[in-house]
């Protein structure tokens, strides 16, 4: 199983999201190619409801303290109610161009 499949796996688990999008964006940092370091991450639950975003993303952290702890170095996060997802058309931003390493 690759790490973007355990990432979804976990987050499907913990959190029955309406939405969930996981996209290794490695390829866009000065990592070796086929890495699975950088991810970006748009989940949208009901369990955010009147959760502060901090909340949110401690709940994510927790949820993938075995990917954080083995190799994956950075999660761009989106977290979601449903009301927050729709009310933006059902999008969310995508990922600035790295700028650090060997990439500035």
């Amino acid at each position: 199983m690759t790490m973007q499949q355990q990432i979804e796996q976990h987050l499907r688990d913990a959190f029955s999201p309406l939405h969930l999008e996981v996209q290794n964006e490695s390829h866009m940092h000065d990592v070796p190619e086929g890495s699975e370091s950088h991810f970006r991450v748009v989940l949208v639950t009901e369990q955010f409801d009147g959760r502060p975003l901090i909340q949110r993303h401690r709940a994510v952290n927790a949820a993938l303290s075995s990917e954080l702890a083995g190799g994956v170095h950075a999660l761009a996060l989106h977290t979601m109610t449903p009301e927050e997802w729709f009310a933006k058309g059902g999008a969310a931003p995508q990922s600035p161009p790295c700028l650090g390493g060997g990439k500035g």
